[in-house]
């Protein structure tokens, strides 16, 4: 292999990890705090009300 294609295979390589790497991964929409985490709001007389947000995603059972 000459010195130019060895050049050209690694360019590739470097964009397609580039590629991968930016690419998006994960669900779509609004940031979603930890499992764990306690959200706070508001209800009608303004006093705190902790709730819990979990949604569960179909790719769960896997990690």
């Amino acid at each position: 292999m000459s010195r130019a294609t060895i050049r050209q295979a690694s360019v590739m390589a470097v964009l397609l990890a580039t590629v991968i790497g930016l690419s998006a991964c994960g669900r779509r929409g609004a940031l979603e705090p930890p499992p764990s985490a306690k959200v706070l709001s508001t209800d009608e007389t303004g006093a705190a009300v902790e709730t819990k947000v979990d949604r569960p995603f179909i790719l769960d059972g896997l990690l």
